[in-house]
């Protein structure tokens, strides 16, 4: 699926969500109104039927009534999305009883999965998420979770992990990498939030009943009085469990209608991404050969099943339409059609799969030697061909993301794996290349970076010496599970530090500025929350100005003759269909460019695609990207939510700059 496309149907499944909920609201407020008002509610003794006695209650007390239950449903689910908002897929992971994974030597299937993660996530061209193992989890499963690419996580069971071989694995992280890619992820929490609100009924419903028991106890124990309010109290309760029943139905329903098809365009992605359909496949083969299947056994389960990789868990509706994921033996056979019927047999007993399988493939097609510091990279893709991989990878992305990662020195990659060396690599990715402001720069770090952070600065600089700029932008991507794994005391002190170190030469480089983009942009909504953006414009014309900003510091960026500039960014305008005049006045610290970024994040999914080819045209007006327009490139596509594939700098051949 195209990915603007996909972010486009994922806006109108949130308004499909909406008028689902409103219509399960109504139906709920309405028989809550009937409860109160048949039990408690004072009525007239001559009223013989329900009816009439539903007929006599004022209007004025049914609108409030009707008030009061829609205020109650509406704080339940608040209480959910801020929760949500706070914590993003974090919250749902350690909801689940997920842990955190680090990086340790001695677990080789534990590195197996944090290396197919991090492979996965600089093919697309997103932050590498953090990943957490559902250690008590037998059952063969996994889900993606997040408000966006920004705070998403990954989430295994310990059977995933110990069943499938790196093929297998591959394919289902492959899957959930769709859900973020195409906005999934942020439609399934909005949903648990929302369907929060309907449960809460029944929650309530819960603790009358328990509540009148204990009432019903201290009445009898004091002289008998009191009965009939704890009767009628367990009443109200038994009711309101019965109504919480109701939103159970709706919820299910609600989650069949906006997951199900999902499923079906999340494995085909996969397949397209790994080129490889014995992967997600073998995977499904092997949660209908193992007596567990895709079961998770935590009790909050139930209210995040419809972001699981399989059926997470069994109820009433098992095996009908109302099911979060489609039948199992239907998805293996839209991947596989000649499937004979038979499952994988497994034993329940977690053995470690082959170790050969484990082992991170040899790359087949390569990009990791972009020689970016010694020259520009003449791209071979027009302008629209570069905006159709935007959020599109493919296997060779793939292959060009493992080749990319292996040309790292492995004493950078264990850095960005551990908290000290990870802070240590970004500071000496800051280091400049003048000896008079770096010896400022260290004094900064020696002075206000944590005991060892120091070290690892002077240690890990000399390493990156050699290393290009598309090197250096992935051991960016590869530090930010490790850093979100910092206290709130240590981010800030991290923030400040990176400020100092860009304003200690009195000017914002090119990848200076991508790598505070880059950083921020993946580590705020960790720490800070999340924030939605909201996109309004349907069309490039309300932010023309903006647009025009932004094709100017691109065409400036790319052409050091001012003709040339000129014709780029004519060449960009081209493709936007829209006329501007160039802004060639110095753009100090990148602050007009900031803001005219801030305006065009506000432009739909739609608007984007004629934008993305407008900065390819303006950049790759002359066939060449150097080191600072893929570092400006990279910063300016994050920011807008566009995933840029490194394997686009396929090189055909380097000129000197």
């Amino acid at each position: 699926m195209d990915f603007f496309q996909a972010q486009d149907d994922a806006r109108r499944k949130t308004w499909q969500l909406a008028l689902l909920f409103v219509a399960a609201v109504v139906t709920i407020v309405l028989l809550i109104d009937i409860l109160v008002i048949i039990f408690l509610y004072p009525h007239d003794p001559s009223a013989h039927s329900v009816s009439v006695q539903l007929a006599s209650v004022p209007l004025k007390f049914w609108l409030q009534l009707s008030g009061a239950g829609i205020a109650v449903i509406a704080l339940g689910s608040a209480f959910k999305y801020l929760m949500l908002r706070g914590g993003g897929g974090r919250a749902v992971a350690e909801g689940l009883g997920g842990r955190a994974m680090q990086w340790d030597s001695s677990d080789a299937n534990g590195r197996k999965l944090l290396n197919v993660v991090e492979e996965m996530a600089i093919a697309s061209g997103v932050p590498v998420p953090p990943t957490y193992l559902l250690d008590d989890e037998r059952g063969i499963n996994a889900f993606a979770a997040g408000n966006s690419a920004d705070d998403a996580v990954i989430g295994i069971t310990h059977g995933t992990l110990h069943h499938l071989g790196r093929d297998e694995l591959q394919g289902v992280v492959a899957h959930e990498f769709s859900h973020i890619l195409h906005g999934d992820t942020r439609i399934n929490l909005r949903l648990m939030a929302l369907l929060n609100g309907i449960l809460f009924i029944g929650y309530i419903g819960y603790f009358l009943l328990r509540a009148s028991i204990g009432t019903g106890h201290r009445h009898r124990s004091s002289r008998g009085q009191g009965g009939g309010a704890a009767l009628a109290m367990a009443a109200a309760g038994i009711g309101l469990i019965a109504i919480g029943a109701v939103g159970v139905f709706f919820g299910n329903l609600i989650k069949a209608a906006v997951s199900r098809q999902r499923e079906y365009l999340a494995d085909a992605a996969a397949v397209q991404f790994t080129r490889n359909p014995e992967g997600i496949g073998g995977a499904l083969k092997k949660i209908g050969g193992l007596s567990l299947g895709s079961k998770i056994g935590h009790p909050s389960a139930s209210e995040a099943s419809h972001m699981l990789f399989g059926q997470g868990i069994k109820s009433a509706f098992s095996n009908t339409a109302m099911t979060t994921h489609p039948p199992l033996d239907q998805r293996i056979r839209a991947i596989d059609p000649q499937w004979d019927g038979n499952f994988t047999p497994l034993s329940d007993a977690l053995e470690p799969v082959e170790t050969l399988s484990n082992a991170r493939p040899a790359a087949t097609e390569g990009g990791g030697g972009v020689p970016f510091a010694a020259g520009a990279v003449t791209i071979g893709l027009s302008p629209v061909a570069l905006a159709e991989t935007v959020g599109q990878p493919s296997q060779r992305s793939l292959a060009h993301a493992v080749s990319l990662i292996d040309s790292i020195p492995p004493a950078l990659r264990e850095a960005a794996h551990d908290p000290w060396g990870a802070r240590g690599l970004i500071y000496a990715l800051l280091l400049n290349a003048d000896q008079q402001s770096r010896s400022h720069q260290l004094l900064r770090i020696d002075q206000f970076a944590q005991p060892g952070v120091p070290a690892q600065v002077r240690q890990l600089h000399p390493l990156l010496l050699n290393s290009n700029a598309l090197q250096r932008i992935s051991l960016i991507e590869l530090t930010i599970p490790t850093l979100k794994t910092l206290s709130e005391p240590q981010y800030r002190s991290l923030v400040a530090n990176i400020i100092a170190l860009i304003q200690i030469d009195g000017e914002v480089s090119l990848f200076e500025w991508a790598l505070h983009r880059l950083l921020l942009k993946s580590l705020k909504p960790h720490f800070e929350g999340s924030y939605a953006v909201r996109e309004r414009h349907r069309t490039i014309a309300p932010v023309a100005a903006e647009a025009a900003t932004l094709l100017s510091a691109l065409a400036n960026t790319a052409q050091t003759d001012a003709t040339a500039a000129r014709s780029a960014f004519e060449q960009g305008l081209t493709e936007l269909g829209i006329e501007a005049d160039m802004d060639t006045a110095p753009d100090a610290n990148f602050v007009r460019l900031n803001q005219a970024l801030n305006a065009l994040r506000e432009l739909r999914p739609s608007a984007k695609p004629a934008l993305v080819r407008a900065c390819a045209a303006t950049v790759l007006a002359d066939q060449r990207v150097s080191a600072d327009e893929g570092a400006l490139l990279h910063g300016i596509f994050a920011t807008l939510d566009c995933p840029l594939p490194p394997s686009i700098y396929e090189t055909i051949q380097s000129q000197a700059i």
